[in-house]
């Protein structure tokens, strides 16, 4: 079965990378769990779903607010890390290894549900939000966290800046259709989705992330961490040993050209923060 052999090597791939994306991305996206929690107004008390966790940079703000949480992901490794990141703090977050896409879940049991770069990259994304739906109760709130449009996604552009000095042709994945993460990359996608799933006062909101970065190795660990997607387009372009050295060195010059005399570069890029109420 095609769709069952493409959802294990989806979860491998992500076990294979959980490590590195818990010590690279999880820390620099917290920041973003908390603007879209208090976007969806969770407070102490509430029980928050948190759809394809990852390691916690949405499930950990969420019990630090005090929200009885959990956290559902396909991949076994990255609910391990969040397992981790929540015993040093003392939190109590519930985890299940579960699809997003077929929440084993009862209807209207959560407060709110949550998704941060989760289910944006679902092949059946709009599956995905309407099981959110589904599991919210009647007036809960469904949140999603995803990614704007990539020409304004710095650490994308660096990326695709710095493979150019080997493969000047190289302009990224192809855009037609859109890789998985940037899907959602129009806000009227994103209200449409969840209005769709049958959710009244959606609000999509537009802010700037920032990363800062100290060096072109860090912002290298941190993108091939990021997503499998990184790794599946390396493969693709057959880079070599020796041009995999010039593209880090060209990422390093890239990075200190930004970061001037300040010492880390700082790249933005924009995020849509989808809320809506069942």
């Amino acid at each position: 079965d095609q769709a069952m052999s493409n959802s294990e090597n989806t979860r491998d791939a992500w076990d294979q990378i959980a490590h590195g994306y818990d010590r690279t991305n999880t820390p620099t996206q917290m920041w973003l769990g908390n603007e879209g929690l208090r976007r969806a107004g969770l407070r102490t008390g509430m029980t928050f779903l948190d759809v394809a966790a990852g390691s916690g940079a949405l499930g950990i703000p969420a019990a630090r607010l005090g929200a009885q949480v959990l956290a559902i992901d396909q991949s076994a490794a990255m609910l391990e890390h969040l397992e981790t990141r929540a015993r040093k703090e003392s939190l109590i977050i519930e985890t299940r290894v579960m699809d997003g896409q077929a929440l084993e879940l009862e209807d209207n049991s959560f407060d709110v549900a949550g998704s941060q770069f989760g289910v944006m990259l679902f092949p059946d994304m709009p599956r995905g939000i309407r099981e959110m739906a589904r599991v919210v109760k009647p007036g809960g709130r469904v949140l999603m966290n995803v990614y704007g449009d990539p020409h304004q996604i710095e650490f994308f552009g660096f990326f695709v800046g710095a493979i150019q000095s080997v493969l000047p042709s190289f302009e990224g994945p192809p855009m037609d259709p859109p890789p998985l993460p940037f899907q959602l990359q129009y806000p009227e996608r994103l209200r449409e989705e969840l209005a769709k799933a049958g959710l009244r006062e959606v609000s999509v909101e537009t802010i700037t992330e920032k990363t800062a970065f100290e060096s072109g190795a860090h912002m290298w660990d941190w993108l091939v961490h990021s997503n499998p997607i990184v790794a599946d387009v390396l493969g693709h372009l057959n880079v070599s040993a020796d041009q995999l050295l010039v593209v880090r060195k060209t990422l390093d010059d890239m990075l200190k050209k930004r970061a001037g005399s300040s010492g880390s570069a700082v790249l933005t890029n924009p995020i849509h923060i989808g809320v809506g109420v069942k």
